[in-house]
């Protein structure tokens, strides 16, 4: 978290801004059991490179591993996550076009101002977007921001009230163009790796990058 956009303009990739791959899911989305394993195994691993996520600042202490080491991470549980969420666990509402339209919306409102926006997809029960932060932006406000509003209209929508996204968002930092471009890749073919038809998810991809 320790670099600042300089260019006015989207370039090819966000570079050299604050570049993360962000995901947040819906509170169902994974089965309770695989849920519990998988957290006690990732903070097994964390405490053993010396973070505490009982911290404020435990996700800069993890961004500053040696690359070697963040791979080894991402590698262990960010793929095994999404793994987890294709497998569309849960009620699945944002498979529904209106309700997807609402995710959609909430990304592009402040890209320019907060953010600048790259691709994204809204799957069943998870979001992919790529976002470079801009100025004094903060990561963790901005998911939050995202879901609260988004949340209570989904709610709304569905005559429903109470807790729609899992509170904790996952973010990995883009450190190149070629990491870049393969999480662009990733974002516009997730769904066809889910085995999702056409009017199931939401795919925007970005025409500034």
């Amino acid at each position: 978290m320790d670099l600042l956009i300089t260019v006015g303009n989207l370039p090819h990739w966000f570079q050299p801004g604050v570049t993360y791959f962000i995901t947040f899911r819906t509170d169902d989305s994974m089965p309770a059991d695989v849920l519990e394993l998988w957290c006690r195994r990732r903070e097994d691993w964390l405490q053993r490179h010396g973070i505490d996520t009982r911290t404020s600042k435990w996700l800069d202490k993890l961004h500053a591993l040696p690359t070697a080491q963040l791979k080894e991470f991402h590698n262990s549980f960010s793929r095994e996550l999404m793994a987890q969420l294709d497998k569309g666990h849960g009620e699945c509402v944002l498979k529904r076009p209106n309700m997807a339209k609402i995710v959609a919306e909430s990304l592009r409102y402040d890209d320019g101002k907060r953010y600048l926006l790259g691709d994204f997809v809204v799957m069943p029960n998870h979001v992919h977007v790529l976002s470079c932060l801009l100025g004094e932006t903060d990561l963790e406000k901005q998911c939050f921001s995202w879901k609260k509003y988004t949340a209570t209209r989904i709610n709304r929508s569905l005559g429903r009230s109470g807790r729609f996204w899992q509170e904790e968002s996952f973010d990995h930092l883009v450190r190149s163009p070629e990491q870049f471009e393969y999480l662009r890749k990733y974002i516009a073919e997730n769904p066809i790796k889910a085995g999702l038809q056409e009017g199931e998810y939401l795919y925007w991809r970005s025409s500034d990058v």
